[in-house]
């Protein structure tokens, strides 16, 4: 490939601690490889903080003066011995220090915008380096639209370029459909933390009753980890309704892609609400893609990031996630109708393979880089 044909020729990136297996550590790796794939392996260097943040006396997390220090004198040096043409701020967090480099080096640099992190109020240092940036790089219209009211940013200059599946999530499942399993199941995939209830687990279980009453064969699978899970085990207990809802905890990919295959449905009717100083959504939902790619039709809210990339009625259905029944009688229409749900399985499945493929991704990354700064 011959890379010199790009304006942008040399990029450095700046991310936050890369140990995790989050939705920003993931984004960033498949940015990280598509610049390479694009401009070369030596062309791109990844700068991400030493180490990860620590409590505070106020309870919350912040990274020590040491680490910043360390981070900054580690950007500065891949500045000066790379010699990039662009940098390109992972997270919000990582702005103040792109924002110091463009200020001595001249060099430009552009802002991620995942979700929460951008749609809440900021400190002022973070909250003039994302003022100061040249470029935005938003997963979804929804969050470059929160952040641009929240931070009245005005017109700027911004790409779309959505996470790629993760590897392994579009391959065809073997020899494992709903059917292997003589119960019709309901997934439910994401973290049960009390800091994430907007992910909908409780509406899920208000609804569950009345979708038993019209398919009471039906079982309710949650798969995740996290603080909230024993309110919730005890709120299935209190509606009546534990012997049709199992917890998984978190699971292996492998196994994971399993109950993608076993269930007939997946469901997540996320809540979004942008109150500045706590925010609460999806930025975006990786794991409706991974769902979709399965061949799985999907229920997500109305409202929020996800209706930008679930098709209502093609690739699943749409709900008012503050309303229980409105969700049970998705369900309940989902799964009373098996010849629909598998065409909108069928649907969903080769529209994320098309449109969120790691080549897709590389597509609108190399057209990004195509224009002028």
């Amino acid at each position: 490939m011959e890379h010199r044909t790009y304006p942008i020729r040399k990029v450095l990136v700046l991310a936050p601690p890369m140990s995790g297996i989050g939705g920003v550590q993931n984004y960033t790796r498949a940015l990280v490889r598509g610049l390479q794939t694009i401009l070369g392996d030596q062309a791109v260097r990844l700068c991400a903080v030493p180490a990860e943040p620590v409590a505070q006396a106020d309870g919350t997390m912040a990274l020590s003066a040491a680490t910043k220090v360390r981070f900054l004198a580690s950007a500065f040096i891949q500045v000066f011995r790379g010699r990039p043409d662009l940098v390109i701020c992972a997270h919000i967090g990582m702005a103040p220090a792109a924002r110091l480099i463009r200020k001595v080096t001249g060099i430009p640099f552009w802002q991620c915008l995942h979700g929460i992190e951008v749609w809440r109020a900021l400190s002022p240092s973070k909250e003039r380096a994302l003022k100061s940036a040249q470029r935005y790089i938003a997963l979804t219209r929804f969050s470059l639209q929160a952040t641009v009211d929240q931070h009245q940013l005005g017109e700027v200059s911004a790409v779309m370029l959505p996470p790629p599946l993760p590897e392994g999530a579009s391959e065809r499942p073997g020899c494992v459909s709903p059917a292997a399993f003589e119960k019709p199941v309901v997934l439910t995939v994401g973290r049960l933390a009390a800091s994430e209830r907007y992910k909908g687990h409780d509406a899920m279980l208000d609804a569950w009753s009345s979708v038993l009453s019209k398919v009471p064969e039906a079982v309710y699978w949650i798969v995740g980890d996290g603080d909230d899970r024993t309110r919730l085990e005890s709120r299935a207990d209190e509606l009546g309704i534990a012997g049709s809802v199992r917890f998984f905890g978190a699971l292996s990919g492998r196994e994971l892609n399993r109950c993608y295959d076993l269930c007939a449905v997946f469901a997540m009717p996320a809540c979004t609400e942008l109150d500045p100083q706590a925010p609460r959504g999806e930025g975006f939902g990786i794991v409706y893609l991974e769902a979709m790619a399965r061949g799985k039709p999907v229920l997500g809210p109305n409202t929020g990031a996800p209706p930008e990339f679930i098709r209502s009625g093609e690739d699943g259905l749409l709900v008012n996630p503050g309303e229980p029944r409105e969700i049970a009688e998705a369900l309940v229409y989902l799964l009373k109708r098996p010849v629909e749900t598998r065409r909108m399985g069928e649907q969903a499945r080769d529209w994320v393979q098309a449109e969120f493929s790691f080549e897709r991704f590389c597509e609108r990354l190399r057209n990004a880089l195509r224009t002028d700064l």
